[in-house]
């Protein structure tokens, strides 16, 4: 494996091994279920409660792990790294997305989210993590041509444009959120999300409380079952299989599992909830995959068939991490 210094991170070219890849395809099948299982919370619960009881119960969950296999908690310049990552990752974006989808449908939400990895790829370059790449702009534009046509196809349906672009910008928190991951000094990833899902239901609760939300227990089964989804596999279980896997692959090729969801997401939609494809959204869904997978992907697997770029921060001197 090739490797170099270039300022404060580590530059390398790694090809993802057999487990990374399983990883990676487990993310796909369990998140692609979450925005039908927030659906069904939103039904009984308030929004804001139910992302708290969501990353409440993940949070206490890992706690318990960490604390089992005495899995050392971050510090230092990494603790840093997991208050911006539960900051930006829960609280900022799953906060806007519970929000959205009490009226926006899943599959809509998941093709506006599918966004992540473009946006991952533009903050990557900005702050000096990949290069840039003028494929990269012209993948934006066919992704935002694809996005107006979804918004325009759900505004005259009477959708809210206010909750459609929530998702919009619950997408660029996800994408600071990967960057913020690789920026900082690693750390396990079971503690990381147990920080960070652990302040992300902090501040969700304190949102709820401030905008005079109910707080009630799931009155039903099937709101329970639900928000155990949400909370064991589509929390604990995704989010910490993200970090694994971002560990050891680029932020902008881990972030392709969001353009995958969508497609598990809107079958789930459809057998589930019953919710309609419109032909204008299949259209403008496709053009927000092509667009992303033109500006994130494409380029680097042309040049680069057999590796990827991984960018690993390089621990600063006197903030130690926990490895």
């Amino acid at each position: 494996m090739a490797a170099k210094l270039t300022g404060r991170f580590l530059v390398s070219r790694l090809t993802p091994n057999t487990p990374t890849i399983a990883a990676f395809l487990a993310i796909v099948v369990l998140g692609g279920g979450n925005g039908v299982a927030v659906r069904v919370s939103n039904q009984q619960l308030a929004p804001l409660w139910g992302a708290t009881l969501r990353f409440g119960l993940a949070a206490m969950l890992l706690v318990a792990v960490v604390a089992i296999r005495r899995i050392p908690f971050p510090s230092g310049a990494a603790l840093t790294g997991s208050v911006l990552y539960g900051l930006l990752g829960f609280a900022g974006a799953f906060g806007l997305i519970y929000w959205s989808l009490v009226t926006t449908p899943a599959g809509i939400g998941q093709m506006i989210l599918a966004l992540v990895p473009l946006l991952t790829f533009l903050f990557a370059i900005s702050q000096g993590l990949e290069r840039f790449r003028l494929q990269g702009i012209a993948g934006a534009l066919l992704a935002l041509g694809g996005i107006a046509t979804i918004f325009g196809n759900q505004l005259s349906g009477g959708a809210s444009a206010i909750r459609l672009l929530a998702l919009v910008g619950a997408a660029a928190c996800m994408a600071a959120s990967n960057v913020v991951v690789k920026a900082f000094p690693k750390c396990h990833p079971v503690a990381n999300n147990a920080v960070g899902m652990a302040l992300g239901s902090l501040v969700l609760f304190a949102l709820s409380f401030v905008s005079g939300e109910p707080h009630i227990l799931p009155p039903d089964r099937r709101t329970w079952i639900a928000v155990a989804y949400v909370s064991l596999a589509g929390a604990a279980g995704v989010f910490s299989l993200f970090l694994y896997v971002i560990r050891r692959w680029s932020a902008s090729s881990t972030s392709y599992v969001m353009l995958l969801m969508p497609l598990v997401t809107l079958s789930l939609a459809a057998a589930i909830s019953g919710e309609p494809i419109a032909p204008m959204v299949v259209f403008g869904g496709a053009l927000v995959l092509i667009g992303v997978y033109l500006g994130a992907f494409a380029s680097l697997s042309r040049r680069r068939p057999a590796a990827r770029i991984v960018v690993r921060a390089v621990p600063l001197p006197n903030h130690p991490g926990c490895a």
